[in-house]
């Protein structure tokens, strides 16, 4: 079953304008790179050049951050929620 993953608004138009699109993968990195299949250039808007999750991207797998799991290796289980979120400043 596929992972279903939430694309933020200034991710979509990679997406064509989807706010949800499905992929598979069994660890959170195979699910970036088969968006990145789909969806060309999804991986450098997440990743650094080395790889690992831009610090200002959050991804949350079924509501728990990834970086406080096993980051990029976190395993996703059949069925499972991805959202990717920006990190937005703020203030007054």
């Amino acid at each position: 079953m596929a992972t279903k993953v939430r694309i933020p608004t200034t991710l979509r138009p990679l997406t064509s304008g989807e706010s949800t699109v499905s992929a598979d993968g069994s660890t959170v990195k195979e699910v970036i790179e088969r968006l990145d299949a789909s969806f060309p250039g999804m991986a450098a808007q997440l990743l650094d050049s080395d790889g690992s999750l831009r610090r200002f991207v959050n991804v949350f797998l079924s509501d728990e951050d990834v970086r406080f799991m096993d980051g990029l290796q976190t395993p996703v289980p059949d069925g499972s929620t991805i959202a990717i979120v920006p990190a937005v400043a703020g203030g007054n």
